[in-house]
């Protein structure tokens, strides 16, 4: 039996909060994404999730993960898994771009970066994907998103 495969275009591709971010479709109770985050920019607001587990595997570059009051350098090859509850953030701190797979589970965390991002087209995106009206949104509407920041 053939299963018809699913390709997203670069359409999909949205700027959030300053990273490069490109959902994938599933089959399963998952969300997966392809993110690219330039040299030296910051992630979100310190959070949690209380019902996402979350992973990230670094493809290239690396990333620096705040985890539980933790913070760790992660390489091209590592991962960090964060199960519910768990505060962190990440930011790439070195001058090189860093390019990574996030996983969200189960479904549904993919709407916080359909709804806050930025048309990878559109003028301006990256600066536009952190203005000050994006952040304040992101702060006021968070928890709607399961992604309660701890400030």
């Amino acid at each position: 039996m053939r299963h018809k495969s699913h390709k997203m275009t670069t359409k999909d591709t949205k700027w959030v909060l300053g990273h490069k971010v490109t959902p994938h479709e599933t089959s399963g109770d998952y969300d997966l994404m392809f993110a690219e985050t330039p040299p030296n920019v910051q992630g979100p607001p310190p959070h949690f999730h209380n019902a996402f587990k979350e992973s990230f595997l670094i493809v290239e570059g690396e990333m620096e993960f705040f985890v539980n009051g933790k913070t760790m350098i992660i390489k091209a090859g590592e991962s960090v898994d964060i199960p519910p509850k768990t505060l962190h953030t990440f930011g790439n701190v070195s001058d090189k771009p860093c390019k990574w797979i996030n996983i969200h589970s189960p479904k549904g965390f993919r709407d916080f970066f359909e709804e806050m991002g930025m048309p990878e087209n559109e003028d301006n995106a990256t600066e536009k994907s952190l203005a000050p009206e994006i952040i304040n949104r992101v702060m006021a509407t968070a928890a709607d998103y399961d992604m309660i920041i701890k400030v």
